[in-house]
């Protein structure tokens, strides 16, 4: 497959984690900047992913409904290159089996595009932030350095 474009994103070198995604230009609050794609995968699936690959702290997986997950770790979705922060600019939403990231304030062009991971797992310390923000959790996760 053919590499996702964006008009409105594109991946560089960031300060947080290797790659980043970048806006090209100002993006308006609400704007879907750009949608995560990947393999349709079952969520028994996902977490057999999971399990591998959380020793060497890459997951790309972002789960689409109760019985199916996208597998982001394909050579045409860039926007599995969107870096978590404590303090984003952008979240992901499900719009019709979609997963679209979308700017939850204005962003300026060649401002980094981050949201939230949040993810939701016990073994949390494995999964330390780097997003430098005064407002860092430590953690990609739900659950907080206490």
């Amino acid at each position: 497959m053919e590499t996702k474009k964006s008009e409105w994103a594109e991946v560089r070198q960031s300060k947080i984690h290797n790659k980043g995604v970048f806006a090209k230009k100002d993006i308006p609050k609400g704007t879907y900047i750009i949608e995560y794609i990947g393999r349709k995968i079952s969520n028994d699936e996902a977490d057999e992913i999971s399990e591998r690959e959380t020793t060497a702290g890459v997951i790309y997986l972002f789960e689409l409904d109760k019985d199916t997950t996208i597998d982001g770790d394909v050579p045409w979705n860039p926007a599995k290159y969107i870096n978590h922060s404590c303090e984003p600019n952008a979240d992901s939403i499900n719009d019709e089996d979609h997963i679209w990231i979308e700017a939850t304030k204005d962003i300026k062009k060649d401002e980094e595009i981050t949201y939230d991971y949040c993810l939701d797992t016990d073994d949390y310390e494995e999964h330390p932030c780097r997003c430098g923000s005064k407002k860092c959790k430590g953690y990609l996760t739900t659950k907080n350095k206490e």
